[in-house]
């Protein structure tokens, strides 16, 4: 170097020294790499590698469907593990592990400890799922290495993934063995024959879907007390076609079909959907209501992977409105909904099961549709035939000395099944207070349902009409609280 060279040239000048000496350098081969081009018999740089991924929540799914696949004859694999500094935030692929790339540094891999995630799902069950591991698999004698990733955050919208990567000599071996992993996937469901929620939330730089397992309270025929005949129309169209469904898809008939149930708040339908749900055992229950309104889409291509199915849209009122009503925007939910309901295969026993407190504001195209909406049943207020087999119904387990129950009877009138049941609940303190511990049964007199009565009156007719008490002259819907455009918004009653 002369006196003419700057520093920037002789800082150029180095570098292109470093990078050579570096280049020329013999990357050391790890015993990783080594390992796996024993087990493939072959060189791994020049095999193909066909990835699949998964939503977080079909995690437990992939899981199962490979002990599943590693359980059959002929089928058997060495899960191990990889040791790398930051590996979760590499976002790191099979590729990765084979290649020698251009640096000493690329091979910083070595065998270590498979990681694991615990995924708790029905009941107390919890299945230990592989978040980042190395299966190698013998396939009948044919090897191939199966990489399985969880999800990683770090890497952006795609990152919200799960991801298994298949390299083989064979392409065909590969694309094989996916297939047949996603079909028990499919086979071997977690989510199959369960009841569940999906909901949206945010994951590092994405949305991603969570699934909850429900355990609904047993509800049987008796416990829902509802007019003469109705009762037998619901079961007919909702258990009676799944019983004969083989016959009628034989016969060319559709068994896809939609259920309304609507009526003032506390009237009975969600208490008539877990009674549903009880009686057609062994059918997946999707339960869509609140936030889970805006995955109507996901919810629909879940019930058709695990058909037969029922889907449960709480309060359709909130993304269904008539289009073309004064102040009122469409959703973009509704069409979402109605081309579901409509694009379904008619040979999926997929039953809709809609709920609203306000009929009169839904979009005909839903509500008045054959196809979509196939049965409409409004759930009025009891009678005082119901209001008594009610009374019946919510003492028992009590002391129930009631002397004058018809006083009560013509007092509640207007009064929702709701109310009643809240009625007696509140008439129970009243008489555990005053018992204070001197019995275990709870006795329930005239006194305490006249203060029960009182008590739920105190507010007025706001208080009334949100505890469910409908008196001549009320119209519309029980107030509810303000949404953001000043409109009422209807309260949710989630499952639990």
């Amino acid at each position: 170097m002369d006196e003419r060279t700057s520093p920037e040239e002789f800082g150029l000048l180095f570098k292109r020294f470093l990078d050579d000496i570096v280049n020329r350098a013999e990357v050391p081969e790890g015993p990783l790499l080594k390992r796996l081009r024993e087990h493939l018999g072959g060189e791994p740089t020049r095999m193909p590698v066909i990835s699949e991924e998964v939503q977080r929540f079909e995690q437990p799914n992939l899981q199962v469907a490979m002990d599943a696949y590693l359980e059959q004859a002929g089928h058997s694999a060495e899960l191990i593990g990889l040791a790398a500094e930051n590996k979760r935030n590499w976002g790191l692929g099979l590729s990765d592990f084979v290649s020698r790339g251009t640096s000493p540094y690329s091979l910083r891999l070595a065998e270590g400890p498979v990681d694991w995630v615990n995924f708790h799902l029905d009941g107390d069950r919890v299945l230990p799922v592989v978040q980042f591991g190395l299966y190698l698999v013998k396939v009948n004698g044919a090897p191939l290495i199966a990489f399985v990733s969880g999800p990683n955050e770090n890497m952006g919208p795609r990152g919200g993934r799960a991801r298994i990567e298949v390299m083989a000599p064979e392409k065909a071996v590969a694309q094989a063995f996916l297939k047949d992993v996603t079909a028990l996937m499919r086979e071997r469901n977690v989510y199959r024959g369960k009841i569940v929620s999906l909901e949206p939330q945010q994951f590092g730089f994405g949305p991603q879907t969570i699934i909850t397992f429900h355990r609904l309270p047993k509800v049987t025929r008796d416990d829902v007390i509802l007019p003469s005949g109705v009762l037998d129309r619901i079961d007919r169209h909702a258990i009676a076609f799944s019983e004969h469904a083989g016959q009628l898809i034989a016969s060319g008939r559709p068994v896809k079909r939609g259920l309304l149930l609507y009526g003032s708040p506390g009237t009975g339908k969600t208490l008539t959907i877990m009674y549903l749900a009880g009686r057609m055992q062994g059918r997946t229950v999707l339960l869509t209501t609140g936030r889970g309104l805006g995955m109507i889409t996901a919810v629909t291509q879940m019930a058709r992977i695990l058909a037969p199915s029922t889907v449960v849209v709480e309060d359709v009122d909130l993304i269904a409105q008539e289009r073309g009503m004064p102040g009122v925007q469409t959703q973009p939910l509704l069409f979402e909904l109605l081309n579901e309901m409509d694009g379904l295969r008619d040979d999926l026993d997929i039953l809709f099961v809609l709920t609203t407190n306000r009929p009169d504001i839904l979009e005909p195209a839903l509500a008045a549709r054959p196809g979509r909406v196939d049965l409409a049943i409004p759930l009025p207020l009891p009678d005082a035939d119901a209001r008594r087999r009610l009374f019946a119904l919510y003492a028992r387990g009590l002391d129930f000395k009631v002397t004058d129950l018809d006083k009560f009877i013509v007092r509640t009138e207007g009064a929702s099944p709701a109310y009643i049941e809240e009625l007696l609940r509140k008439a129970a303190v009243f008489g555990a207070i005053e018992a204070d511990g001197a019995s275990k049964a709870v006795r329930v007199t005239d006194k305490h349902v006249d203060q029960a009565m009182d008590e739920l009156t105190e507010g007025g007719r706001l208080a009334e009409r949100i505890a469910g008490f409908t008196r001549p002259g009320d119209e519309g819907p029980p107030p509810g609280p303000m949404g953001p455009s000043g409109y009422p918004t209807t309260v949710v009653r989630r499952f639990s």
